[in-house]
């Protein structure tokens, strides 16, 4: 399904994004849900998939983790089934997620599905991320309180909550309703009604994984091999003193690795491009040869990209996957970029180059692109 979202973009971004919480009454008209609860509950049941029910009873929280053999044990209230990246597995709730591509590709992260029976939530809290939460089938109520430093505590060792707060926004949403909530805002929902919800969250990496992740890089690369030297020694008066001037030699030592472009460009596409939830890969078996992805293309066949996957660019290179993809043709990379399908008239006269076609037949094999029958 095509989901169209009614926003305007520049004003939102200007007057909201990471600034304030806000309700878009109807962002989707007629919304439809993607899934049904069967559906949630089923891909809860594999092991690939991460999930988790929260239950409040009786004043104790408490959380399990799936994958879920059955859920015969569930009362009619106090709890929620949450499945994460169900973008991953699921290709029409996959589609939810491209509306909000106004926001960098690189920027959103996963299409989170809850499941809520009367009175399900997980109670009050704050996220280090972007969300926006979209209403689906059933009413839920939403309160939002001011971004203010709140105390927070263990319910139960897997759930942090937050102490109550005063709300700035407390709303029933309703289907197509859409709640934008930026980093930082404390915030709690609870059902009305059984409720659908869809969280498409947002990427903000802490400077401790971008180090790591570069350190990393560096590792796996042998660089930063150059050694600290002091050919002018300078003196001191104790031995045991570490002087300004060398703590400030080494630390540009550290710098420098950081700012040679090409690895620090290269590194960032690597790190960026990849996932932190598993996909759903299943690689081509047998492989394609590249005269048979030629032929289906110019029969009309087209591939689909598969769900989660993170296809980026960074000036003239993309990254699929961890994995970076060079090639002379600058628009056909383009289009591998910025298009969720592939045909023949997107990518035109490159399939005639053996070498673009042996690539995008790799891709292929590999799973990260397959052929769909649906538009």
């Amino acid at each position: 399904m095509d989901y169209q979202l009614d926003l305007d973009w520049p004003n939102f971004v200007q007057r909201y994004w990471q600034k304030r919480p806000v309700v878009l009454k109807r962002g989707f008209k007629n919304f439809v849900d993607p899934i049904d609860p069967d559906e949630l509950a089923g891909l809860a049941m594999e092991n690939e998939v991460d999930s988790r029910l929260v239950s409040h009873q009786d004043g104790k929280w408490q959380v399990s983790h799936g994958p879920f053999e059955d859920y015969d044990h569930l009362g009619e209230n106090n709890w929620s089934l949450l499945v994460q990246s169900v973008d991953h597995w699921h290709e029409p709730s996959a589609a939810l997620m491209r509306p909000f591509r106004f926001l960098p590709d690189w920027r959103v992260d996963d299409l989170m599905i809850s499941f809520s029976v009367p009175g399900g939530g997980v109670g009050p809290h704050f996220d280090q991320y972007d969300v926006f939460i979209i209403q689906g089938t059933g009413r839920r109520r939403w309160r939002v309180g001011e971004k203010t430093p709140l105390k927070q505590h263990c319910p139960h060792p897997d759930l942090l909550q937050v102490e109550p707060f005063e709300a700035i926004i407390d709303e029933e949403l309703e289907p197509g309703d859409i709640l934008y909530i930026p980093p930082g805002f404390p915030h709690e929902g609870y059902s009305l009604e059984s409720a659908l919800n869809y969280s498409v969250g947002f990427r903000a990496p802490n400077g401790r994984e971008l180090i790591s992740g570069f350190a990393d890089y560096v590792l796996s690369r042998e660089l930063g091999s150059h050694r600290y030297s002091d050919p002018d020694l300078p003196p001191r008066e104790n031995t045991a003193e570490i002087l300004p001037q060398e703590l400030e030699k080494a630390r540009q030592m550290m710098l420098e690795i950081i700012h040679q472009p090409e690895h620090f460009n290269l590194w960032f596409g690597e790190f960026i491009s990849q996932s932190r939830h598993d996909l759903d890969i299943a690689p081509a078996d047998p492989p394609y040869q590249p005269g048979e992805i030629y032929d289906a293309l110019h029969q009309g066949d087209h591939l689909q990209r598969l769900g989660g996957l993170r296809v980026l660019s960074i000036g003239p290179t993309v990254f699929v996957n961890g994995e970076q993809i060079e090639s002379p043709h600058q628009a056909a990379l383009k289009v591998l970029a910025n298009q969720h399908t592939l045909d023949v008239e997107a990518l035109g006269t490159v399939l005639d180059d053996p070498s673009f076609l042996a690539q995008l037949t790799a891709l292929v094999n590999s799973g990260y692109w397959y052929f769909s029958e649906d538009e």
